[in-house]
Formats: C-alpha cells, structure tokens, sequence
C-alpha cells in the first residue's frame, strides 16, 4: 500500500456510507484512484483480475463464490463487475452477518451482463462515484475559498490566487489522474494520450464484448470534445464527424459507442436544472455533454497547453469541463449535484449547485479577464431575476468561476469572483 497516499474527498465519504450499508460500490474511471482509496480502509483484498488468477477467480465465482468473500471485514473487492453473480452472493452476506461496513466493491465499468443478478442491492448496497482528483486533492489549489461556506451569505469569500494561465493550461492537459500528479510535466502531460488509447484499442469494446472500430471511436471522441458544454444531439454528432474528420458513422452506431463511452465512465454528462420561473419560456431538457476529465478531450484533439494558450476559445471549452469535475467533487459531500440550465432563448447558467435541501448556487464559468467577468455576471443576475421566489428559495450565492485573476473575493452586489486554484470543497 503506499505511503505518500493523497487524501481523497472521497475517504470521508466511503467511511460515513460503510457507516450505514452492508456494502458501499465505488464506480469511475480506471486510473482515478478507486482501488487506493478504497485500500486505505480495507483490511482484506480480493484483487479479481490479478494475472495469474482470473481463470480461478472467475471459477469460483460460479461454483463458490463465498469462498472469494472470506477475509477480515471490510473486505475490498477489486473490479468485482467480471463476476456480477458476486453481487447477490455478498447481498446474501450482508443481510446474515451482523454488522455495517462489510464490503468495499469497485468497478471501472458497469457489467456488460446483469441478467444473472436478482436484487438491485436497495437497502444493504450504497454507491459512490469517483473521478481523478480535483485541483485541491492534487495539491494545485490554495484551498483559500470552501466552497461549502458559499451556501452561507455572510461568509466572507477571501483569497488570493497564484495560479496563473499557464498553469491552468497546463492543468488542463495533465488532468487529475493521481499517478501523473507527481510525474514531470513532459511524461505527466503523455499520460492522457495513452489514457485515450486505451480506451480506443481495448476499454470501449471489453465493456460489452462487442468489437468496435478504433478509428471511429477516434473520431467520435473527437467530436464529443468539440461539443463540450453543449447539448450537442446524435444527428449534430453525425454531421460534424462527417464534416471535419471524414468519417461515416451512423446515428445507432453513435449511439452504442456513446453508450459504451459511459459505462467506462469516460463521459459524464450533466443533466438539466429545472427551476421555478416567473416566465413561461421553455427550458432545455438534454443533458450537457462533458468528459469525466477535461484531459481526455485535451488528447482527443492531439492538444497541449501551447495549443490552448494561442486559442482560447478552444480553451473555454476545456476549462469549464477542468470546473465541471471539480465542482462535482466538492458538492457530493454537501449531499448535492452539479446541474446545467439553459432555455430556448439562450438564457444560460454553467452549473447549478443544487443541494437536496434547496439550497443552491448559480455558476458561470469564465477564464478570466473583466470583460468576461462582467458577462457572467450579467448572464446570473439575468437568470436570478427569472427565478419565481414565491415557489422556491433565493439562490444562496452567486459565483463566477475564473481560471485567472489575483484574489478571491465578493463584489458590492454580493457576487464571488473566485479563482478555481482557490476553490476547496
């Protein structure tokens, strides 16, 4: 186990819901930390795709599977989706052995197949979702500003920010996959190449056994970056791959390698707020689309930091995917989740925090600059004005998200102007 291990936000909450489950299922992508998080806590460990061990593994899986469940509690199981049947037999478990905190599972996929599976876990199973780390658990932000204290209006919003837009560039590029954080830049910044490889050559098609063309997943990638933030349909999709990378894929196609892509938990969509207005107009109902790191999309385009920092439109795009990530992480242990607003007018709010209390927060995400910073400020007065008061509460802050700038702070009219290297959850 290693000794240099980086605090997770995820750590407090595995221990709070092993607290009150039999078992706790934690699911993201491979590489963001599932199994070293989950090690920390663990005092026995089944590792199921140890080489050398599958074939057994999966053997006993079938004719006796407890035996795989034996060890001191609780018991980590590693990449537990090769065997779903597991899941009933460790339901079995937890429901004729005293005790909380029994088993600790994690997956990098959902199971390609769970027709052998007879209970969905409701009362004995919680779920957790990891993603690579935040700038705050990489070490890349102060952590002057919490973003919890933002629910509270008379919190004082103070900090200063060192991180300038170089390093967010290179940030970007690197992503939050806690192996690379410690890796000089030059090799951190290969990481996310061979991350997207991977997932082309062997991850998408061993999600569900069927063989896909690694040349179209390329391509479809491709396109997802270029629609980040957007609400981009299959038929747009369609049109811009055959438009700018010259390929053919149909819409079923797209489809099913989208489908694929979010089972590996490589894309991770937002879905749409929809708050009480004054107004009748129309509120978009379609998911944002957003990778699970702003990196994927970074070497899907074949980018680095150079590249964003001479287009920064371009960089937008994948900042606000870097803040996507990060704000997910520090609202889950507030019991809350990052949503996306939009209606047919074009009136827009990046992220919506919103708490299962009712509490919430309205979002803009800007690299930087004053004229910016006064667009989205402009753009969440506009939305707060829509919001109908008399059905649901007042936003408890407001906030534009930079990349850049030199403190952190609330404007006279109440707004935080915050630096993403200062935010903390």
């Amino acid at each position: 186990m290693p000794t240099d291990y980086r605090p997770r936000i995820a750590d407090v909450l595995l221990a709070k819901k092993l607290a009150g489950k039999g078992a706790v299922l934690i699911e993201g992508p491979k590489w963001c930390g599932k199994t070293t998080t989950a090690e920390q806590i663990a005092k026995s460990v089944l590792y199921m795709t140890q080489p050398g061990q599958i074939e057994q593994h999966l053997n006993l899986a079938q004719i006796n599977p407890q035996l795989l469940l034996q060890g001191d509690k609780p018991r980590l199981i590693d990449e537990w989706q090769i065997a779903p049947q597991l899941w009933d037999t460790i339901r079995f478990e937890v429901d004729h052995t005293p005790g909380l905190g029994q088993f600790i599972l994690t997956g990098s996929s959902v199971p390609a197949d769970m027709t052998q599976v007879l209970h969905s876990g409701t009362g004995r199973f919680a779920w957790l979702r990891m993603r690579p780390m935040s700038l705050w658990e990489s070490g890349d932000s102060n952590g002057n500003v919490s973003f919890a204290s933002l629910f509270d209006p008379s919190a004082k919003v103070e900090g200063v920010n060192t991180v300038d837009l170089n390093r967010i560039a290179y940030l970007t590029c690197r992503g939050g996959w806690p192996a690379s954080v410690e890796m000089p830049e030059e090799i951190a910044l290969e990481q996310a190449f061979d991350y997207v490889d991977a997932v082309e050559q062997r991850d998408i098609s061993l999600v569900d056994s069927v063989s896909k063309d690694p040349t179209r997943v390329h391509k479809l990638l491709r396109s997802l970056a270029r629609h980040q933030g957007t609400q981009a349909s299959v038929q747009t999709i369609k049109t811009d791959i055959e438009n700018y990378d010259g390929g053919n894929l149909n819409e079923n196609t797209i489809s099913s390698y989208i489908k694929a892509l979010r089972q590996i938990f490589v894309v991770d969509d937002v879905e749409a707020w929809n708050p009480n207005l004054r107004s009748k107009t129309a509120i978009r109902t379609s998911d944002t689309r957003y990778f699970t790191d702003p990196s994927i999309a970074v070497a899907a385009m074949g980018m680095g930091p150079n590249d964003l920092l001479n287009d920064l439109e371009t960089f937008g795009l994948f900042f606000e995917t870097l803040c996507i990530r990060d704000l997910r992480t520090y609202v889950e242990p507030l019991n809350g989740k990052i949503y996306h607003f939009r209606n047919k007018n074009g009136l827009e709010c990046d992220a919506v925090a919103h708490l299962r209390d009712g509490r919430y927060g309205l979002i803009e995400i800007k690299l930087g600059g004053d004229r910016l910073i006064a667009d989205g400020i402009k753009s969440l007065k506009a939305i707060a004005n829509q919001i109908d008061t008399e059905k649901m509460k007042r936003p408890s802050f407001m906030m534009v998200l930079t990349a850049t700038g030199s403190y952190a702070y609330r404007n006279e009219e109440g707004i935080a102007i915050v630096p993403v290297g200062c935010l903390k959850d």
